[in-house]
């Protein structure tokens, strides 16, 4: 078995960044700067004629490269105590285009809907009972976050191993988008 996403790679300068964002918070495990991504899908666990279907699904999507930008940030729950600090990304219509085409294309290969409407958002730090003041103040201090926007021309299909040390990711296809 293997576990899949499906996520938007993110300019280099960016996932630094946001890296830096996770570690100012005492109390917060921050995602590796490498590991940083947009989820446009969550698949889960799939056997090997599955994955293989997956891959050849995906190569079928015709979809044109867009910008987005990153902005502003977050947490989940948005409702009592936060176990993940995110910044979020300007609603983009081609966003949403795209994660609907990969949608379309999995429940084709015999995966179900996603039952979670789709927030999109890039996680920078995993929380374990940091003070709300804390809390209170990094989401303050970043209000107005806003980087430039940047081209999305392509998305990756990654396989992930947890560990004791976390989520271990690895691109496992990248499919181009038309200019």
């Amino acid at each position: 078995m293997i576990r899949l996403f499906i996520a938007i790679p993110l300019p280099e300068r960016i996932q630094e960044q946001l890296h830096a964002m996770g570690r100012s918070l005492p109390g917060a495990k921050p995602v590796f700067a490498e590991q940083i991504h947009l989820t446009l899908r969550f698949i889960g666990e799939v056997d090997g004629s599955m994955f293989k279907d997956i891959k050849e699904a995906l190569a079928e999507i015709d979809s044109t490269a867009f910008s987005i930008a990153v902005q502003g940030v977050g947490h989940f729950p948005p409702r009592g105590k936060p176990r993940v600090l995110w910044a979020g990304v300007e609603p983009a219509e081609p966003l949403i285009r795209l994660k609907r085409k990969i949608d379309t294309s999995l429940i084709g290969c015999g995966i179900g809907a996603d039952s979670r409407k789709y927030s999109p958002h890039i996680t920078i730090a995993r929380l374990n009972n940091p003070p709300m003041q804390r809390i209170a103040s990094f989401l303050a201090g970043n209000a107005f976050l806003r980087f430039d926007e940047f081209r999305v021309d392509s998305f990756l299909l990654f396989s992930s191993k947890l560990s004791n040390k976390g989520a271990l990711h690895r691109v496992e296809a990248e499919y181009h988008l038309a200019a």
